[in-house]
């Protein structure tokens, strides 16, 4: 057997399954949010734990609290916004894992624009407006 990080010539590292980033000072970085704005974090290649109410994200953040390799937890405002105030207070009193809250996608504007530009092609292709429903 040869010891960790050591490979054989031309073939690749090995590596171990870790459980989303680590800060510099090894600790985890996760995510709490809405399962549609999970996915894109998990894209990023970020753990996240999915919550569907603030009931589940309060259980997640507790959960990530109690690890000791906690470091960085980034959780969508509105679950934030929606703790209750003793779990907050628990929560911040606390020198690690800090929450950070994120902000709520706003898709409804986002969509607009896009319905807006689409509609603009066509117009453009087809020589007049189209209404979409």
């Amino acid at each position: 057997m040869r010891p960790a990080g050591r490979t054989l010539r031309g073939s690749a590292p090995e590596r171990t399954h870790r459980a989303g980033p680590e800060t510099p000072a090894g600790h985890r970085v996760r995510v709490v949010a809405s399962p549609a704005v999970a996915a894109g974090f998990r894209l990023a290649g970020l753990a996240v734990d999915d919550a569907d109410s603030p009931h589940d994200a309060e259980r997640a953040l507790r959960d990530e609290a109690a690890r000791p390799d906690a470091g960085v937890v980034l959780v969508q405002q509105s679950l934030y916004d929606a703790l209750t105030a003793e779990a907050r207070r628990e929560l911040e009193r606390r020198a690690l894992p800090i929450l950070v809250p994120i902000p709520d996608p706003a898709w409804p504007e986002e969509r607009r624009r896009a319905e807006d530009y689409i509609l603009d092609l066509l117009r453009r292709a087809i020589g007049y407006r189209v209404k979409l429903q």
